[in-house]
């Protein structure tokens, strides 16, 4: 299996992604097709120490920047490692792409490029964060600001199967962001995907969810439209980074507090350990034709090492002609109720 890495992308390239592609050549068996700058890659590799077996280089003149703006630096910067990666994979060169780079970029040039499913109009972005129970998948978290119902009927359904071939749960269950559990909550558009979930195929569909329920993990997909998760998702980081810090300043704060660390130690380390989000790899854009993986911006070697994990499991599980399936099986069932729209 071939997985195309973007050598460039990211706070901590090219060491970090250089890093995490020999690691995952080491204990996944796949190969790489590392793109970048080579003399700079070479010489990162020469100066770490890491080895360049198993990882084909492909020398990338331009590289996209976090400041530039997506759709032109897609369609200008033609040589880039997002742009030629993303070609690369379109022309089956490779079976799945991994970037730490520009998610405007990266979701510009996977629905341009890569294109998208049979009845999405532009992809998800999907990630799993960790939760009191569970780690749960919420999508979309930015990349379709304002969405249709028909939008969160996919979302739900390619939620579905992610969780399904990618994390290995059988009978996941889905829930609709709103502003209360019962049914008669929320705009009309909520109400409106609130009936339809309940009647699309292939789901388990258990209602709404209220913002303050979703953190516990008591559901396995949430559904919302791009601005709502992008919300949720920050507002989720900031709350762990501040609750982390106070557990942190708690032990510091003196002689108590440090022998009490000793106690309890193990336990925090694990707590520390199912809030990292490097432990689920990247973000995929779900709904483009071929597997495309986000890692995050200030992803280590060990989150670049688990995307591309996590990009092996989509092409082993053939994850994308799942959700096809999938897809047309629901708008099937959504098809009388379509054209009563359109009358």
């Amino acid at each position: 299996m071939k997985i195309i890495l973007d050598l460039m992308g990211g706070d901590n390239a090219p060491l970090a992604p250089l890093d995490g592609a020999a690691q995952a050549v080491k204990e996944y068996g796949v190969e790489i097709i590392g793109l970048g700058d080579e003399a700079l890659i070479r010489k990162t590799a020469a100066e770490n120490n890491i080895s360049l077996d198993g990882i084909q280089l492909v020398n990338c003149t331009e590289n996209i920047e976090m400041c530039d703006e997506p759709a032109r630096a897609v369609r200008q910067k033609k040589d880039s490692s997002i742009v030629v990666g993303l070609n690369m994979l379109k022309d089956g060169k490779g079976d799945a792409f991994v970037s730490a780079g520009s998610t405007g970029a990266l979701h510009v040039g996977t629905s341009l490029i890569v294109r998208a499913l049979r009845g999405i109009k532009r992809p998800a972005l999907a990630t799993m964060i960790p939760a009191q129970k569970k780690a749960y998948l919420l999508l979309d978290c930015g990349a379709n600001v304002e969405c249709r119902a028909d939008m969160l009927i996919a979302f739900a359904v390619m939620g579905t199967c992610y969780m399904q071939r990618v994390e290995g749960r059988q009978d996941p269950s889905v829930a609709l962001v709103n502003n209360g559990a019962e049914e008669s909550k929320g705009t009309p558009l909520l109400r409106e995907v609130h009936q339809m979930l309940k009647k699309t195929p292939g789901i388990r569909f258990v209602g709404n969810v209220e913002p303050r329920d979703v953190p516990t993990g008591n559901v396995d997909v949430v559904v919302c439209d791009g601005f709502t998760g992008n919300v949720v998702l920050k507002l989720t980081e900031g709350v762990a980074k501040m609750i982390m810090g106070m557990v942190k300043g708690m032990f510091l704060s003196g002689l108590a507090g440090k022998l009490a660390y000793l106690l309890v130690r193990g336990q925090v380390g694990n707590l520390k350990k199912q809030m990292d989000s490097e432990e689920y790899g990247g973000a995929p854009f779900l709904g483009a034709r071929q597997p495309v993986i986000k890692a995050h911006g200030s992803s280590k070697a060990r989150g670049i090492k688990n995307a591309i994990r996590q990009a092996k499991k989509c092409v082993e599980n053939d994850l994308c002609g799942t959700m096809q399936a999938a897809l047309d099986d629901a708008a099937a069932a959504h098809a009388p109720d379509n054209a009563a729209e359109k009358e």
